[in-house]
């Protein structure tokens, strides 16, 4: 049934759970509680609801018109004569629209249903020996994409391998699968799957670019985006919920790039922690939905959750040049929405920025670093590929050259971006300027082709920066638009593409993009599927096991590590990658650029505690970081802060996370150091939050907490969330 008449009921008490139905025989859909339960997910209709809430204020009317297929609740109504319902912005709808659990108080845990999962090759393997691990049969979610676009160089036989068990396990389980070449993946997911409404799980950071056409859209490790392709859900800290006002409008030579890094230069690369930025105001409409995706994708670079922009007329025209207008549905904020926080950026006073080396929040105007020599400039990534962004490369370059100490290539997004760039000219003007035209992969950006010359500047727009992950230890690279670095490649040094004059008028291309889905093989039906013989080479080894949580920890102090250490330090980007399926050997990588001894003196001490600063594993979600200190022994780490991605890693995989009581003590400890924790099991189980770290010296104890949601808890006592959910199975 497409649409369902009106209901309308009662719900007695502000407390109890909406919509509770006393009258009428077809209640809207909502996701069970998948609290150690498997559900396979179904559309659900588009209706209305209507109800009177009673509670210690009075009486209140509400309406909510679902939107179809989701759930998420378009617009609240009042009652005629009546007052209306607390209004609702935008992230908290598409929260409201996937709870399972919970309620929506920040800092709360929360489980949310998911519509769609989105896995990439670099995560990928991990997250498919995971799922196996489940023993379920198919994915019990509506769609789920494998994009093969990190390891696409072969040197060896590896790459292939992976590439060949990735292909397999998509068909076996019933998951699409898009065949390396045909493009990044956060590109191909917004161009032909991303939907206003739905909720994104993505195997990789950035899968909040699908924020751009008001998705909620959300990055994980491999085993949580495991645990949901199965059926699961998944659990999350309710975030805090930041209004964005954009006013006024992007002045010549400035782009979307320089919106993201203006807030990297506001918040840094910690400031966004637990937190949904929510974009409003009278700029959003001046941004296209290309530009809109750089803004999300980036998001991430500050700690946060994710980012989510209303679907409005952009939306729909992006979403019908496409030939999917039928996803399109109006979303955005209730008039008069709250938000926990505000940012006002008025976009027409901003300039072009740049972020200097060695990471994406050290964030100036082009115009302080402006003159530097350069010696490479890359356009492309996840985060500056659209056809909007090569355009501008393109009218910039167009009869001229690149500077002759410059080496430069570009990146399109998708085979899409590759021929609509190549039908409108823009290629033809960037190979002629001197441009090498790689094909659509993530490539450089993660360190797969194109290392620069170790301590000279490279100028990229990519969205990271991070130390050696370009591939080349001791690297300086600096991040920004596309027109600065068009600027650049021109004048072989950085330049504020303001010098140049007049910008060029770069409009849409004037024919709508070739549509053509064969490269993304779809899976057979179920019955064939059952017969697929899944395809394993020898670097597709299983993840280590957890353990159950101990009741004491008594460990050496392995290493300690400064603020802002990323994921890629501990799971190296570039050729290293080839050895993510394999943790024994990726494991041998860990810490390499802090101190080349780590691995070995981790196996020799048999494991050991790791310490670290703040926004300890920033960055990617790969879990491979996680998996290779679990390999090597480690049970617990201790930072002045976790990014959230990885934070919620170390504990899928039993992995304790601890934090100072007092930061002052980070300054103390020293590798070497024995320490010895007590009572670890029993505090975690009672949800005690104070341990002590006693040194075997007998000097001065370290105070520590384990601040920990319930489910967090009972995955760590458990050993990890596999083994969490196989033992909830038995006991059901």
């Amino acid at each position: 049934m497409d649409t369902l008449d009106a209901l309308r009921v009662e719900i007695l008490g502000q407390d109890q759970e909406f919509p509770r139905i006393v009258s009428g025989d077809a209640p809207p859909y909502k996701p069970q509680d998948m609290r150690g339960q498997r559900r396979r997910q179904e559309e659900p209709p588009r209706f209305e609801v209507e109800c009177r809430v009673h509670g210690s204020e009075g009486t209140r009317a509400r309406r909510f018109s679902y939107g179809g297929p989701y759930n998420v609740p378009i617009r609240v109504h009042s009652g005629e004569g009546e007052e209306m319902a607390e209004a609702q912005n935008l992230a908290q709808k598409l929260l409201t629209g996937h709870l399972s659990a919970g309620d929506l108080v920040p800092g709360e845990e929360i489980d949310l249903s998911v519509d769609q999962i989105l896995i990439e090759d670099a995560t990928g393997s991990m997250t498919a020996l995971q799922f196996e691990e489940l023993g379920v049969d198919r994915i019990s979610v509506p769609l789920a994409v494998m994009y093969v676009d990190h390891n696409v160089l072969q040197i060896d036989d590896k790459n292939m391998n992976e590439h060949r068990y990735l292909q397999s396990f998509s068909a076996r389980y019933g998951v699409h699968y898009s065949r390396p070449g045909n493009g990044i993946s956060h590109y191909i997911h917004l161009e032909r799957f991303a939907r206003p409404g739905a909720l994104l799980l993505g195997a990789d950071s950035h899968s909040t670019m699908s924020g751009a056409v008001g998705m909620l859209a959300i990055g994980a490790g491999g085993l949580d985006v495991a645990v949901a392709m199965a059926g699961y859900g998944f659990s999350i800290e309710c975030p805090r919920v930041v209004g964005v006002e954009l006013r006024g409008e992007l002045p010549g030579w400035v782009q979307a790039k320089d919106v993201i890094l203006e807030l990297l230069r506001r918040y840094g690369v910690r400031g966004g922690g637990g937190r949904v930025f929510e974009f409003t105001g009278e700029g959003v409409s001046t941004l296209s939905v290309m530009e809109r995706g750089t803004i999300c994708n980036m998001i991430t670079e500050l700690g946060a959750t994710t980012a989510v922009f209303p679907a409005d007329e952009q939306t729909r025209e992006w979403l019908t040049a496409q030939g999917r207008e039928d996803d399109y549905v109006e979303l955005s904020a209730d008039e008069d929405a709250d938000y926990d926080e505000t940012e006002v950026v008025d976009l027409s006073e901003l300039e072009p920025l740049i972020a200097k080396p060695q990471s994406p929040g050290n964030v100036v105007p082009v115009r302080e670093v402006a003159g530097t020599k350069t010696v490479q400039v890359c356009i492309g990534s996840s985060v500056n590929s659209a056809y909007e962004d090569l355009a501008v490369v393109g009218a910039v370059l167009k009869d001229e050259i690149v500077h002759p100490s410059i080496e430069m290539t570009v990146t399109p997004g998708s085979r899409q971006i590759l021929d609509t760039i190549s039908r409108g000219g823009v290629y033809l003007d960037l190979v002629a300027a001197g441009a090498r035209m790689l094909e659509p992969v993530c490539g450089p950006c993660i360190g797969v082709g194109q290392a620069p010359s170790a301590g000279l500047p490279s100028v990229r727009t990519f969205n990271r920066n991070f130390p050696g992950r370009s591939g080349t230890v001791g690297d300086e690279v600096y991040l920004c638009s596309p027109a600065t670095a068009a600027a650049t490649a021109l004048k072989g040094e950085i330049s504020d593409p303001r010098t140049l004059g007049e910008p060029p008028e770069v409009t849409p291309a004037s024919f709508n993009p070739t549509i053509d889905d064969r490269q993304i093989l779809s899976p057979p039906p179920p019955e064939e599927a059952q017969n697929v013989e899944i395809i394993r080479g020898r670097n597709i080894v299983p993840p280590p096991e957890g353990e159950p949580l101990a009741e004491t920890l008594e460990e050496y102090v392995l290493i300690v590590v400064e603020d802002d250490v990323s994921t890629g330090d501990m799971a190296p980007d570039g050729i290293g990658m080839s050895l993510w399926s394999n943790i024994p050997e990726c494991a041998k990588y860990m810490f390499d650029r802090q101190d080349p001894e780590f691995h070995d003196r981790a196996l020799e001490w048999g494991g050991g505690f790791i310490v670290g600063g703040h926004n300890y594993g920033q960055g990617s979600s790969r879990e491979q970081a996680a998996l290779s200190a679990l390999y090597l022994g480690v049970r617990a780490i201790i930072a002045k802060s976790f990014a959230r991605i990885h934070r919620q890693n170390l504990i899928a995989q039993g992995i304790l996370p601890l934090t100072f009581a007092d930061e002052a003590d980070y300054d103390k400890v020293k590798e070497g150091d024995a320490w010895k924790i007590e009572n670890v099991r029993e505090a975690v189980s009672s949800g005690e939050t104070e341990l002590v770290a006693k040194s075997d010296s007998g000097g001065e104890e370290i105070r520590l907490e384990a601040r920990l949601l319930t489910r967090e808890r009972e995955v760590l006592l458990a050993g990890g969330k596999l083994k969490y959910l196989s033992e909830e199975s038995r006991s059901e």
